[in-house]
C-alpha cells in the first residue's frame, strides 16, 4: 500500500451517461491523451462489452503509448448461468487488453433480489468467482462495490460481506461507490471506520476508493473528507463533474484541493497548470457550453468586478483568492460594469497599453459614458473588446477604417414551404471610395456580416482570417413583449484570439449590426498594432 492518492477518471464512461454529452472515437481518444498529460492515474474507457463504439476505442487504444496513465476496462461481474471463462462480458474485457479491469457488483440486497433475481449467497459467490478468474490476466483489479453507502444503511452486515468477497477474489483496490448520490458528507467517514474494522488485518492488504455521485449537491465534500479523514487511497470523478442525472465528483474541484489544501502527493500536481486547458477540451470535445461560475476552472472564478475589491487584489491577491489562478492554468480577469470603479478602469488600461493616470480628466469621462451605457442595455463583461475601443476613442486613438453610410436586409418568403431569402445591402465609404454591396445569408446577420466583408476584405484582407464563434441575443425589457430592447453579444476570433463584442438596441438587426462593426474594428485595430510592434 503507498500513501499517494491515485486519480480515476471515467469520463469516458460514466461522464458519457449524462443528458446531452455525446464523444466519437476520435473525441474519446483526444480526451485520453489530454488526461495523461495532465497526469491522471487510470482513465476508464469504457465498457467493452456493451457497444462497438467501445470495442473500437480500445482497439484503437492498443497502438497508442501513454506516458503515466493506465487504460482501464468497465464491466459487471459474471451472468449467474455462466462461468467466468465462458461470459461474453469478461471475455471483452480481457479482449481489451488493459493493465487494469474495473468490475462492479451488487452490494444492496435490494438489487440482488430485484435486479438479479438470486440469492444472496449466490452474489457473493459471482463477486468472488470472477474477480478471481481475473487476477491472474491484468495488472490491475479494482472492484466497484455500486450503491454501496445505500447498501450499508439497509443492510450493513450484507454489503460488508460484498466486500470481503471481493477481497477474496483478489480485487487490489475496493472502491466504495454512492451511486444514488444520496449520502451526505459526515456519514462517510463513519461508515469507512467500520469497512476498515469489519475487513481486519485484510484492510492491511487492500485499498480503498471512493466515488461519489453529486445528486445531494456534496460528490466533492464526500470524496474530500474520505481522503482527509478516512484515508482512502483512491478517488474516481469526471473532469467538470459530467455524468448521469446531476453527475459525478468533480475531479476539477477535487484535484486542486487535493494538491494546495491537503497538501497530498499525487502525478497531477506535476502538471496541475494543465487543468484549465483539460476542462475546457472535454467541454469543446462535447460541444457543451463552458460553465463560468466553476470553481478553479471557470472564467468567472478569479474575475472581480467590484472596485474595492479590485483595488485590494492589486496589492494583495489573496485579499479575495484562495489561490494563485495560474496554479490551475486559469487566469485573473477584471470585469468592467457600471459596478466598476477607477480601479478597474485603471487595470484595463495598464492591461491594454494605455496611457491613462488617476488623474487624468478623461477617467471621468470614460466611467460616465459607462455607465450611461449599461442604463441603456449594454454589458461589457462578456464584450471587453466593446469596452476597449469605448476608452481609445475616449483618449482620441481610435481610427476610423471606414464610414458606414447605410445598410438594408430584407426577407423575401417566396413560397410557405421554402425558407425565406434573406439579402443584405450596404454603403460605406473608404477613404475617398464609396463602396455599394449586396450578399445573400442564411438569416439576415449572416447575410448582413457576409455584405460587410464583402465590402472590406479588398482593402483589409486580414479580414479574411476572422471568423464568428458565437452569437447570442438576450431580452432585456421582456414587458415590452415583441417591442423589448434586446442585446447582442458577438464572439469572434483569428488565429491569435477570441474577442466578444456587444450591441443593444429595439431592433434585433440593428444591435446585430453595432456588434458585428465593434468586432471588425477591433481587429483591424489589434493588426495595426501588431504590425507596429
Amino acid at each position: 500500500m503507498s500513501n499517494t492518492i491515485e486519480l480515476y477518471d471515467t469520463t469516458l464512461r460514466d461522464g458519457t451517461q449524462a443528458e446531452n454529452f455525446n464523444l466519437s472515437l476520435e473525441d474519446k481518444i483526444r480526451i485520453t491523451l489530454a488526461l495523461d498529460k495532465l497526469g491522471i492515474d487510470f482513465i476508464e474507457g469504457g465498457w467493452p462489452g456493451s457497444n462497438p463504439v467501445s470495442v473500437d476505442y480500445f482497439n484503437k487504444m492498443q497502438d497508442v503509448e501513454l506516458q503515466h496513465a493506465k487504460l482501464a476496462a468497465f464491466g459487471s461481474t459474471r451472468h449467474f448461468k455462466n462461468s467466468p471463462d465462458k461470459d461474453p462480458n469478461i471475455l471483452a474485457l480481457l479482449n481489451a487488453k488493459t493493465p487494469a479491469v474495473t468490475i462492479f457488483g451488487k452490494s444492496w440486497d435490494v438489487h440482488v433480489r430485484d435486479a438479479l433475481h438470486i440469492e444472496l449467497d449466490d452474489n457473493l459467490q459471482i463477486i468472488e468467482d470472477t474477480l478471481g478468474f481475473l487476477r491472474p490476466h491484468v495488472e490491475y483489479l479494482f472492484y466497484d462495490a455500486e450503491h454501496f453507502f445505500d447498501g450499508f444503511k439497509d443492510n450493513e452486515k450484507y454489503a460488508l460481506k460484498t466486500l470481503e468477497s471481493a477481497a477474496d477474489g483478489g480485487a487490489q483496490t475496493l472502491i466504495l461507490c454512492d451511486t444514488n448520490g444520496g449520502t451526505l458528507p459526515h456519514e462517510i467517514p463513519q461508515i469507512i471506520e467500520k469497512v476498515k474494522n469489519y475487513l481486519g488485518e485484510k484492510d492491511k492488504l487492500v485499498d480503498l476508493g471512493i466515488h461519489a455521485h453529486n445528486d445531494s449537491e456534496t460528490a466533492v465534500a464526500s470524496s474530500l473528507l474520505a481522503v482527509s479523514e478516512s484515508k482512502v487511497r483512491q478517488v474516481q470523478g469526471t473532469i467538470n463533474g459530467f455524468g448521469e442525472r446531476c453527475g459525478n465528483a468533480n475531479l476539477t474541484s477535487i484535484i486542486p484541493a487535493l494538491v494546495f489544501k491537503l497538501g497530498l502527493a499525487c502525478e497531477v500536481q506535476k502538471h496541475i497548470d494543465r487543468l484549465y486547458a483539460t476542462s475546457r477540451l472535454v467541454n469543446e470535445l462535447a460541444n457543451l457550453p463552458h460553465n463560468r461560475y466553476q470553481p478553479y476552472v471557470g472564467e468567472s472564478a478569479f474575475a472581480h468586478k467590484g472596485g474595492i475589491h479590485v483595488s485590494a487584489v492589486k496589492q494583495n491577491p489573496l485579499t479575495y483568492e484562495h489561490i494563485a489562478p495560474d496554479k490551475v492554468g486559469n487566469i485573473r480577469r477584471i470585469l468592467i460594469s457600471d459596478q466598476s470603479g477607477r480601479s478597474n478602469i485603471l487595470h484595463k488600461a495598464k492591461q491594454w497599453n494605455l496611457a491613462l493616470e488617476a488623474d487624468d480628466p478623461v477617467l471621468a469621462t470614460i466611467i460616465s459614458e459607462l455607465k450611461e451605457q449599461e442604463n441603456l442595455g449594454y454589458q461589457y463583461e462578456g464584450a471587453e473588446a466593446s469596452f476597449e475601443l469605448l476608452m481609445r476613442r475616449a483618449l482620441g486613438l481610435q481610427r476610423n477604417y471606414f464610414k458606414f453610410e447605410s445598410f438594408r436586409v430584407m426577407n423575401h418568403k417566396y413560397r410557405m414551404d421554402k425558407p425565406p431569402l434573406t439579402e443584405a445591402t450596404i454603403r460605406l465609404f473608404i477613404g475617398g471610395s464609396e463602396v455599394h454591396t449586396a450578399a445573400m445569408g442564411d438569416g439576415p446577420v449572416n447575410a448582413l456580416d457576409t455584405a460587410i466583408r464583402k465590402a472590406l476584405t479588398g482593402f483589409y484582407p486580414c479580414l479574411e482570417e476572422m471568423a464568428l464563434l458565437d452569437y447570442k441575443v438576450r431580452v432585456l425589457s421582456e414587458e415590452h413583449g415583441t417591442e423589448a430592447r434586446v442585446r447582442v453579444l458577438v464572439e469572434s476570433r483569428d488565429q491569435y484570439c477570441t474577442w466578444g463584442t456587444v450591441g443593444v438596441s429595439v431592433n434585433i438587426i440593428e444591435a446585430s449590426w453595432q456588434a458585428l462593426i465593434d468586432s471588425i474594428n477591433y481587429k483591424l485595430m489589434k493588426e495595426e498594432l501588431r504590425k507596429s510592434a
